[in-house]
């Protein structure tokens, strides 16, 4: 054997164990690739009941948002009745009331005034009878 078979059986003696050494992480990792397609098809076999599921959620959610947009219609409607309603007694109730309230108020003032003026009067004879009597 010369010098170069012997180089090139170290070679390949050191090439087969580097073929070895790389074969053991690449059968783990087609172990892995293996294990994750399980995964995705595990997944994939769970998710149809989950969107069923959640279809009929939706429609759920749906028909109950219908009623809700019932209710807030009715709601809107009996709005729009009560302010008719209230504008109609204001216009009925308020009127009178307020002229009521300012006669009223009149009235008081008038006589308010007519017992001020009496007593003034009152007060300025008593003081021109005081001043006549000293």
């Amino acid at each position: 054997m010369s010098g170069g078979a012997i180089a090139a059986l170290v070679a390949a003696g050191a090439f087969v164990l580097l073929v070895l050494l790389l074969a053991v992480p690449l059968l783990k990792l087609g172990r892995t690739l293996d294990e994750a397609t399980l995964a995705v098809r595990k997944t994939h076999d769970g998710v149809a009941p989950l969107l069923a599921e959640a279809q009929h959620t939706m429609e759920s959610v749906n028909q109950q948002l219908v009623q809700l947009e019932g209710i807030a219609t009715n709601v809107n409607s009996m709005t729009t009745n009560v302010a008719a309603m209230t504008n109609v007694v204001s216009s009925t109730l308020g009127s009178p009331m307020i002229k009521a309230a300012a006669f009223t108020y009149g009235v008081r003032k008038t006589v308010a005034e007519r017992r001020d003026a009496d007593a003034v009067r009152t007060a300025r004879r008593k003081r021109r009878s005081d001043r006549r009597s000293r």
